[in-house]
């Protein structure tokens, strides 16, 4: 007698691909973009470091943000995108989330140039700390199940944020913190944060 067929599963790759398309173009885009720099850093910096309007390469204003200089770089970047990612995507939609990321992503990008005048830096890090400020304002203001943050992770992010601003990790690392970029990407994803919170709320109440 034989076994009624059953289909098989899909795999979980697959599976956080289709519910979450764009959390996972992000990571994939990333993974480009550090491979990019740890083989052929002249086309990082020439093609996708960053670049203000002064110029006619107006991709560069985002593009830093796929840039990441090792794996570990990479790897927490990739973690607290998805973590975070993921609830807003799910909850507010696929587009919502990647204008959250491209216009926080521009702004922290600017931040970082202004303060340091340099242009060959990247790295997620700005976005993931917009996504972290968006969620934790938006739950202070309109609690939902979705945009709820532990405080513990508030904590430490913000502690990792001031820790990253004194030489203690810069010395362990060895490589420089786009701290400008870090608090931009904060204060931004505090700012809409606030404004679709309070978006929400005054909904709620018209219902």
């Amino acid at each position: 007698m034989n076994a009624p067929y059953s289909k098989p599963l899909d795999p979980k790759w697959y599976r956080a691909a289709k519910n979450y398309p764009v959390v996972s173009l992000l990571i994939v885009l990333s993974a480009m973009g550090g491979m990019l720099v740890s083989f052929n850093t002249s086309i990082a910096l020439g093609y996708f470091s960053f670049s203000d309007f002064s110029g006619s390469q107006y991709w560069r204003i985002v593009t830093p943000i796929f840039l990441h200089f090792g794996l570990l770089h990479f790897v927490f970047n990739s973690l607290w995108l998805s973590m975070l990612g993921s609830r807003i995507e799910q909850h507010n939609g696929s587009l919502h989330l990647m204008m959250l990321v491209l216009v926080s992503g521009a702004m922290s990008n600017t931040a970082q140039f202004w303060w340091s005048g340099e242009v060959f830096f990247g790295g997620m890090s700005g976005v993931v700390y917009a996504l972290i400020g968006y969620l934790w304002i938006a739950g202070m203001i309109f609690p939902q199940p979705e945009n709820q943050l532990p405080k513990g992770i508030v904590i430490f992010m913000i502690g990792w944020l001031v820790l990253c601003m004194t030489p203690v990790v810069t010395f362990f690392i060895g490589v420089g913190i786009a701290n400008a970029a870090h608090l931009a990407g904060l204060v931004f994803g505090m700012m809409l944060g606030g404004v679709f919170g309070l978006v929400g709320k005054i909904n709620q109440h018209r219902v």
